[in-house]
């Protein structure tokens, strides 16, 4: 290595502590899924980069999603799918696939992958320790829909978490991830949760420093394509009224929101699709994504 990349070494080294202070003790929650979830080159970084800020004293919580991998089972099974407003009708056969899926393959392959590289990952479905506690998602019927056609059977919404066992995992230097299933409090059912939704909801009763939401994307683009970041709320709100935020990015984005309404520092919407996304965004000067403040 020649002394130009020693100095190169060294000076990304140093840009990173700043950061690395400000987050100590904090903790961050990621939503991971896209491509990151998918791609091995990605997965290797994305484990990586969540043992590297455990390591520095940052407590990281992971929210996975895996509808791919839920309908591929389902497409292997012979269960087809019903669609209402793009949203998977989830009869009892279908959430047992969600569960197995969530709950159990992805999960615990998220927690070895970590395990792996040195980490002590913790798997947990919102059944754990009473962590989320769901009501079943009610549709807004749209022109000539008749209400009780829009029933989705097992897909739910948050309706509390109690972070008790988040905390104590945190506490004992695990790392949890959590698979976004909760639990009806008075039917006793079990519910699939968008997992954006659910780790919105994780960083605002966390009192987390930071959302981060992993996309196939760039981040948010203007309309001549280049990249919105240090956004406050008021502007990410007029960007929406504006329609330049608009269709896939617009639920990302809301999510983004209500959780810096709800408390946390800042989301990020970041580019899963590059290595090391995370620890980009969250310990360099430029980072990957868009950033929304409060």
């Amino acid at each position: 290595m020649n002394h130009r990349s020693h100095k190169d070494t060294a000076e990304i080294l140093i840009e990173a502590l700043p950061y690395i202070q400000r987050l100590d003790g904090k903790t961050v929650v990621v939503k991971y899924g896209g491509n990151a979830m998918i791609d091995e080159a990605l997965k290797s970084s994305f484990a990586q980069d969540i043992v590297l800020l455990k390591q520095v004293g940052v407590n990281p919580v992971i929210v996975h999603g895996g509808g791919p991998q839920i309908g591929k089972l389902l497409k292997r099974i012979g269960k087809e799918s019903q669609f209402i407003q793009g949203m998977r009708v989830t009869d009892s056969e279908t959430m047992d696939v969600v569960q197995m899926v969530l709950g159990g393959l992805v999960n615990k392959e998220i927690v070895s992958l970590i395990n792996c590289h040195g980490g002590r990952a913790v798997g947990l479905t919102g059944k754990d320790g009473g962590l989320i506690n769901a009501r079943p998602l009610k549709l807004v019927p749209g022109e000539n829909e008749d209400p009780k056609a829009l029933d989705l059977g097992h897909v739910g919404e948050v309706e509390s978490i109690d972070p008790s066992v988040v905390k104590m995992l945190d506490d004992d230097r695990f790392i949890p991830v959590i698979a976004p299933i909760g639990v009806g409090r008075e039917d006793g059912k079990s519910y699939n949760i968008n997992a954006d939704l659910v780790a919105g909801k994780m960083a605002s009763v966390l009192g987390a420093e930071k959302l981060l939401l992993l996309t196939n994307t760039p981040g948010v683009l203007d309309d001549d394509g280049q990249l919105l970041t240090g956004l406050d709320a008021a502007r990410t709100d007029a960007l929406i009224d504006e329609g330049i935020i608009h269709g896939g990015m617009l639920p990302k984005v809301h999510c983004a929101l209500d959780a810096v309404k709800s408390g946390v520092k800042t989301s990020h919407i970041i580019d899963g699709r590059v290595r090391h996304s995370v620890l980009l965004e969250l310990l360099t000067d430029r980072g990957v994504g868009t950033l929304i403040r409060g």
